[in-house]
This record gives structure tokens, sequence and C-alpha cells, in this order.
């Protein structure tokens, strides 16, 4: 009777930082990161793009502290619209305002007929 060899399979933390190459990248994860409606996970996200641009860069840019900026960039930060305004100028974003479209919208229905 052969026993069966086990293998062990060893699994290293994913970080996002290291698959945001581009603006794209940048543009597809704060998609899904305000998909959710959950303002932790836009704060984690925007930590993310900026530690993959280089934080401490990105600090200096802001006139800020890195560790604070790190903090502050975490689902238990909490940083001003000043500095949320500021860092993403320097990631070359902006906020944009739109009306959210709900399934059962007046304007959904009609584009829905449309097609």
């Amino acid at each position: 009777m052969e026993h069966a060899v086990k293998k062990s399979v060893t699994f290293s933390d994913w970080d996002p930082a290291d698959v945001i190459n581009d603006k794209e990248d940048v543009i597809a994860f704060l998609m899904v990161a305000l998909a959710d409606n959950n303002p932790n996970e836009l704060l984690r996200t925007i930590g993310n793009i900026t530690r993959s641009k280089g934080m401490t860069q990105i600090a200096k840019e802001l006139g800020v502290d890195r560790v604070g900026l790190y903090k502050s960039l975490t689902p238990d930060g909490n940083p001003s619209f000043k500095t949320v305004f500021k860092l993403l100028d320097l990631l070359g974003l902006q906020i944009k305002i739109e009306p959210k479209l709900r399934i059962n919208s007046v304007i959904v229905k009609k584009n829905l007929r449309r097609l």
C-alpha cells in the first residue's frame, strides 16, 4: 500500500499595491471600491494606490508625515477632504458627482425600453 505524500503549500500575502501599475489599474480599483458604497473600502483602496506610487514621496508632496498619511488611509483613518482632494490631484484624478442610478428609477426604465 502506497502512502500519499503530503505537500505543503505556502501562500504569501497579496498586496494590491503590487499590481497597480498604471492609470487604468487605478481607475479599476477605485470603481470597484466605489461600487461597494463603503467609505472604509474606499480609504483602503486610496491607500493601496498611494503605496503603489510611493507613500514617502507622495507624503512629501502633500506636506504631511508619511506615517500619518499611511494611518489616515486605513479603514480606521479619517483624512480630511482637503487631504483626499490634494492626494487625488497628485494622482491625476478628480472626483465627479453624478446622480445615483437605481434599478427602479424612471431614467433606467426609459433606457431599458430602448434596448
